[in-house]
């Protein structure tokens, strides 16, 4: 069967092949699944070109960690049922060689979620990591209800999500844009309020539609560069989750401002959340999905042979929502 591979780490263009590769055997408590659209996320181009330091874990990698397909064998312990039945994936190559940019993938049960019939393959192949860590920031410290949410950077994968989870879980939501264009995406998808983050006196902003109260929940996609600002707008017993922190990995708080207002840090690693709390988030995903109440953004769609390209686009940041490979062209 046809993959995409890489033996070494480097440059998109210069390490990922394609070709024809052994299937995999189905071990037990495992699903092989036949690879529709595999999502292409910044962390699985950072691990292939080798970001994370140290050497290859595996002599050949087929990367992706998300997509969406269709059952076609299942190992021993699991329903024989699920053959034939649509799904999307998570964690497909999580401390495994073999991830979703192949015709087939095998992966344990436990990272599949059907895939309801409202949604495309494309759509399915959105969700994983993105969803997840949504979901997760989001939820994690109970419902929200009734509450006041900022989500920051609302238009990318992970914000997107958050905006739309908020909304539906009945909460205020709050965002932070840099453009108009996304500004008008960011209503779209349910934002009362958007705020440009570049603007001068963003807190007092936020602070002013709150009625001097701040906000309850913080989803933040760079915590180093907005903790100051975050620290302002959080309402007393607030949270502050983040996902990310690129722009300054390494930031210094004020604790006392924060303790102040018992605030509570939470920093979210979709791999590593508990697997109860995975579950969850794939079940609300999905009733939201089968309603047909989630907003996707697929942004590029490319063979298999596009890779590359594929994983340039992320790296250039040149795509406003999900990143798609179809292994089957």
């Amino acid at each position: 069967m046809r993959a995409a591979f890489y033996e070494r780490y480097g440059a998109a263009a210069d390490v990922l092949e394609v070709g024809e590769v052994p299937e995999l055997p189905v071990g037990p408590g495992e699903v092989r699944v036949a690879v529709a659209a595999s999502g292409v996320n910044p962390s699985d181009v950072k691990a292939r070109a080798g970001s994370r330091g140290g050497p290859m874990p595996f002599e050949r990698i087929v990367p992706h960690s998300d997509g969406a397909g269709t059952v076609a064998a299942v190992g021993a312990g699991v329903p024989a049922d699920l053959v034939g039945q649509r799904v999307w994936v998570w964690e497909a190559q999580w401390l495994r060689a073999w991830g979703t940019a192949a015709e087939y993938t095998v992966v344990p049960a436990r990272c599949v979620a059907p895939l309801p019939a409202a949604a495309s393959f494309e759509e399915g192949a959105c969700l994983g990591i993105p969803a997840l860590t949504a979901h997760r920031c989001l939820l994690a410290d109970g419902p929200v209800d009734g509450k006041t949410v900022l989500v920051s950077g609302a238009t990318g994968r992970v914000g997107a999500y958050a905006v739309q989870l908020a909304k539906q879980g009945g909460a205020t939501v709050l965002a932070t844009v840099g453009s108009d264009e996304k500004a008008e995406l960011a209503t779209k998808l349910g934002a009362d309020h958007v705020f440009d983050y570049r603007a001068e006196g963003l807190a007092d902003q936020v602070l002013d539609v709150t009625g001097g109260r701040g906000v309850d929940r913080i989803v933040d996609a760079e915590f180093g560069v907005n903790l100051a600002a975050d620290t302002t707008m959080l309402a007393a017993n607030g949270v502050i989750a983040t996902y990310a922190s690129m722009a300054d990995p390494k930031p210094t708080a004020a604790v006392y401002p924060l303790m102040l207002k018992n605030a509570t840090l939470r920093f979210v690693l979709v791999y590593d959340m508990p697997e109860e709390a995975k579950q969850q988030a794939a079940g609300d995903v999905n009733a939201l999905l089968a309603a047909g109440r989630l907003q996707h953004q697929v942004a590029l769609t490319v063979p298999l042979a596009d890779i590359a390209t594929a994983h340039q686009t992320i790296e250039r940041n040149a795509a406003q929502g999900c990143v798609i490979v179809r292994p089957g062209g």
